[in-house]
């Protein structure tokens, strides 16, 4: 278990934390920097140190940002999650960069009763009794791909076959898709899966061609989720293809080259901040956003993944400031007042969306979180 102490470096003119004494509030962030999941991870992190750069107090207490490796392994995030309870006290948890490893971490905050707010896609239920002690920045898996879907249905896509990962997030992506099956937008005629870290995909990519469909629907992320777009192009298919954010990365168009020029994918608008109008709810924190990451991290932020950390770290901010009068940092108190300041929290605009939570419901986003984008010549295009 890798511990990671962050640090900026000059550029920022700031530096994180380092020790109790000058720390009133502890932040436990999880993500994957090694392992399959890495690919995303790291972007998590950027994000982070974007956050971290863009406020390092809250109500004039400094905060303490502790970060742990969990491999892109579920085993890893739940014992990442305990360390960061038990040993360093932490009043809340961020993470991470999979959804079996992002349900790790819910369980546990759920357990233990300490705040987490997930950047990665999950299907959350609410308990039977008593609240979650988490919520979920992503926009929802089912929301994704219903905005996917509908601009499928609009350029004439009748038929689509899917082709998503053999895990939590495959299924999320098909379930969607069944879902907006049924409320008019294209049949889905395939559902093939493959594992994160097969080299192959020519066996699935067969059966989604046997069903002639339209178009393809792909239910994988970053890097990986060119597997099956390559191995459809190289067997012949010239129809078009359609993802979720998950695909938002510059390895996935790195690795894809030619073969993904055209996919079009649901979108938070944070990917096209300079091309969204004026009055766009992100246009003016998303501009921040974009300007501290290049400052933090020596580029610009091309994903979307970076700007769920960075909308993660406004709701636990704002949740903060809140908590703050009633409680003091490192008690129960405290993270029972953050919990209920994050259900508190009314139209917060962040760089993917406008969040409102409550103890009913994980998800604080609605329709207006997403944006249709499409890849042309390398680069992501708003697609009005």
């Amino acid at each position: 278990m890798k511990r990671l102490l962050l640090t900026l470096t000059a550029l920022t003119g700031l530096t994180f934390a380092a020790t109790a004494a000058r720390a009133d509030i502890k932040v436990g962030f999880v993500t994957s920097l090694s392992g399959p999941g890495a690919s995303i991870g790291t972007l998590y992190d950027k994000g982070m140190k974007a956050a971290y750069a863009y406020q390092s107090e809250v109500g004039g207490q400094k905060i303490q940002l502790i970060e742990l490796d969990d491999g892109s392994d579920p085993t890893a995030a739940t014992q990442d999650a305990r360390k960061l309870i038990q040993q360093d006290h932490v009043d809340i948890l961020i993470g991470t960069a999979t959804a079996p490893s992002t349900n790790a971490m819910m369980a546990v905050a759920n357990e233990l009763h300490v705040p987490f707010i997930a950047v990665s896609p999950v299907n959350i239920k609410p308990p039977k009794d008593g609240h979650l002690w988490g919520v979920a920045v992503p926009q929802t898996p089912s929301l994704m791909v219903k905005v996917i879907a509908d601009r499928m249905k609009k350029e004439g896509i009748k038929t689509a076959g899917y082709i998503g990962f053999s895990d939590a997030w495959g299924d999320l992506v098909y379930n969607g898709a069944k879902a907006a099956e049924a409320d008019g937008d294209p049949k889905i005629t395939t559902n093939e899966r493959y594992a994160r870290t097969d080299s192959s995909v020519t066996a699935q990519a067969l059966k989604v061609l046997a069903t002639k469909p339209d178009g393809v629907l792909i239910g994988g992320s970053a890097t990986q989720a060119a597997l099956p777009i390559l191995a459809l192009k190289k067997l012949g298919y010239k129809g078009p293809f359609y993802g979720t954010p998950a695909m938002l990365n510059a390895d996935f168009v790195r690795v894809g080259g030619k073969d993904v020029e055209g996919v079009e994918v649901s979108a938070g608008p944070v990917i096209v901040t300079s091309q969204l109008p004026a009055d766009h709810f992100s246009k003016e924190i998303g501009t921040k956003f974009h300007q501290i990451f290049q400052k933090v991290n020596g580029g610009d932020a091309d994903d979307g993944f970076s700007g769920y950390s960075f909308d993660g770290w406004l709701i636990f901010l704002d949740a903060a400031k809140s908590a703050l009068k009633t409680a003091k940092p490192g008690t129960d108190q405290f993270r029972q007042a953050l919990m209920d300041g994050i259900y508190a929290i009314k139209d917060l605009k962040g760089v993917h969306s406008i969040y409102n939570f409550t103890p009913k419901s994980a998800y604080g986003v609605d329709d207006r979180s997403l944006v249709v984008v499409k890849l042309e010549g390398g680069k992501w295009v708003y697609q009005p």
